[in-house]
């Protein structure tokens, strides 16, 4: 698979535009059907605004897009917002821009900043995670060799979830390219280490935002 990005959690944002009310939300998703559910749930909660924009981009590679415009002048709203995540690789991901005109029209210009720039105050809001495919090795050692092999983490591989009882079992994360080089730094810190398994998993990690 192709990492991308995700947003990491469901969240809105508002802003007001010469007079119109813009209020931007974002979902995870996984599934056309679950767009569709979160679109309608938007939706029904805004049954009285003028316009209720849907987007939405699925797929590794970004291979479902699609939106609607509701109302606005074709290519204006919907359309946009497809080509913003698409070209910052954000994926899986649903949105909904809901509008309450304000009496002043803001042209084509004026609407493509507007539902764009309502789009992304959402993702701020929501945050951005990393999705890509990962060897997960499950390691098991005493206390002394877990504390050596956190100490190296950070470099061909990461610690994840460690359970602690007689003895330490977590996870060490390494990008597939570097499978080898991690389990060799894996047993120089802690030649004892016990690699009890290994698979492939998609891991979402969260990313700090700029």
């Amino acid at each position: 698979m192709q990492a991308y990005l995700t947003v990491t959690k469901r969240a809105e944002a508002e802003q007001t535009i010469r007079g119109s009310r813009f209020i931007g939300y974002v979902c995870p998703v996984d599934s056309t059907e679950a767009c569709e559910a979160f679109f309608e749930e938007i939706r029904k909660l805004h049954r009285q605004a003028t316009h209720n924009v849907p987007a939405y981009v699925l797929g590794d590679a970004m291979q479902l897009q699609w939106a609607g415009d509701d109302g606005e002048p074709r290519g204006t709203s919907g359309a946009p917002m497809v080509h913003m995540l698409a070209a910052e690789g954000i994926s899986d991901t649903a949105v909904m821009v809901t509008r309450y005109f304000g009496g002043v029209r803001l042209g084509t210009g004026g609407l493509v900043r507007a539902y764009t720039g309502t789009a992304r105050l959402a993702i701020r809001a929501a945050g951005l995670s990393r999705v890509s495919e990962q060897l997960v090795f499950s390691c098991e050692m005493d206390y002394a060799e877990f504390h050596r092999i956190e100490a190296a983490a950070g470099g061909a591989y990461t610690l994840l979830s460690p359970r602690f009882t007689e003895r330490v079992c977590a996870d060490a994360i390494a990008a597939p390219a570097q499978r080898e080089l991690a389990l060799s730094q894996l047993r120089a810190a802690a030649p004892a280490v016990r690699i009890a398994g290994e698979k492939t998993e998609t891991i979402k990690t969260e990313i700090e935002m700029p």
